[in-house]
């Protein structure tokens, strides 16, 4: 059976376990805390990178989510995440790679505001220009098409969603991306981005472990 170490918390867990969810395919799941503490040995002894997801099918152990979302596709086709076509696999990698090195990284400022502390004054208006950038591509890409390859739900939305629907815990409204809007309020109908969603009680446990690492209190 497959066996996913994950938290639903971290975006790069969670698109894997939305894929899996997709797919139907019945996984034993292991969750990692998210503590920060180094040197974990029971995450060492799974990912000596010391980080999340890690899906280990068969004794074979994958690390980075992008590859576990490859792997997954290639063992599992059905059904289909990824489109065969150039023109439409090469949108898939654009969203996926504009999320994981541009849209998150870009994210990283206000998370001071998901744990109710106040953002560095200095950095906000250079922070929403960058992230506004981001946005605007996404928008403009997705264009008037349901999904980001037309009527298919792909890889694209797993991987840009799990993101785009947690910026309101950043103070991060929509409002200005309608086409964006629209994408995020679908995914979150799906029955795999419900099942997929961190408890309540984990998500306060978690602010309340690293505001404390923040404030030090």
């Amino acid at each position: 059976m497959v066996k996913l170490y994950h938290n639903p918390i971290s975006p790069h867990s969670r698109r894997v376990l939305v894929s899996l969810l997709e797919k139907k395919i019945e996984c034993e799941l292991v969750e990692v805390e998210l503590n920060g503490v180094p040197n974990r040995p029971e995450l060492l002894a799974i990912n000596p990178l010391h980080h999340i997801p890690v899906l280990e099918d068969d004794g074979f152990k994958i690390v980075e989510s992008l590859a576990i979302l490859d792997y997954l596709e290639a063992k599992y086709p059905n059904p289909s995440l990824l489109p065969t076509d150039a023109k439409n696999l090469a949108k898939v990698r654009m969203v996926q790679l504009v999320t994981v090195n541009e849209l998150l990284p870009a994210m990283m400022p206000f998370f001071p505001v998901m744990l109710d502390l106040p953002m560095d004054s200095q950095i906000v208006e250079p922070a929403m220009q960058k992230l506004s950038r981001i946005l605007t591509f996404l928008e403009e890409f997705l264009g008037e098409q349901k999904y980001f390859t037309g009527s298919d739900f792909t890889l694209a939305e797993v991987t840009a969603g799990t993101v785009l629907t947690v910026l309101p815990l950043a103070g991060l409204s929509l409002d200005q991306y309608p086409k964006l809007q629209v994408l995020t309020e679908d995914l979150n109908q799906r029955p795999a981005w419900i099942h997929s969603l961190p408890t309540d009680s984990a998500m306060i446990a978690f602010k309340t472990d690293i505001k404390a690492r923040f404030t030090g209190s």
